[in-house]
């Protein structure tokens, strides 16, 4: 597909999915709006967080709050932007209180995002905290044991990392963050070799 037939078929994803999202779950009735994701529609990296912050749920756009300032500054220690690759979370609504997403509500919102995932067709999957990092690799990982280690699952490389906002309220996890976030070049150059 190209750039704009996968922006088509991300807009009818949105379209489709959203009804039943409500359906499925209540989020909505808490939140302003969907926060479906932003991004290149074909982009090669695709950055997955957990679901939209206050800021967020506001503008409609994912990481645009403080963990969003801190994720920019993370992309252009490496020569990224944020027109170069796609940001979606794993839920779309924003949880009341900030609350974590509970298990039924991370179900209804899954096929939205692997909807996603199966249109923009990454090489690279960039998660951001423990429930995309599940989303993703299942459960049974740790991310204080695999943060920044490359995993191959489904065709794509997923790279674990901690969420900005773990890194913020935890000083000594950002230098690890930017350690991790510079070995991202270097796994876009083998893809690029093996491909």
């Amino acid at each position: 597909m190209t750039r704009e037939e996968k922006a088509e078929a991300l807009k009818v994803l949105t379209e489709q999915e959203l009804p039943v999202v409500m359906q499925a779950s209540d989020l909505y009735k808490t939140a302003i709006q969907a926060v479906p994701g932003d991004g290149n529609p074909d982009a090669d990296i695709v950055i997955i967080g957990e679901a939209p912050g206050k800021k967020e749920n506001e503008l409609g756009k994912p990481f645009v709050g403080a963990s969003g300032k801190l994720l920019n500054d993370l992309l252009g220690s490496i020569g990224l932007k944020r027109e170069d690759i796609f940001i979606a979370n794993v839920i779309k609504h924003r949880p009341p209180d900030n609350r974590d997403p509970l298990p039924a509500e991370i179900a209804a919102y899954s096929p939205w995002l692997q909807g996603q995932l199966d249109i923009i067709d990454p090489s690279i999957v960039i998660t951001l905290g423990r429930f995309s990092m599940d989303f993703m690799l299942g459960k049974g990982f740790s991310i204080s044991e695999i943060h920044g280690q490359p995993k191959r699952k489904n065709g794509r490389i997923i790279v674990p990392l901690y969420h900005p906002a773990a890194a913020m309220y935890s000083g000594n996890l950002r230098p690890i963050l930017y350690a991790d976030f510079a070995k991202i070049p270097k796994i876009i150059e083998l893809i690029k070799k093996e491909g």
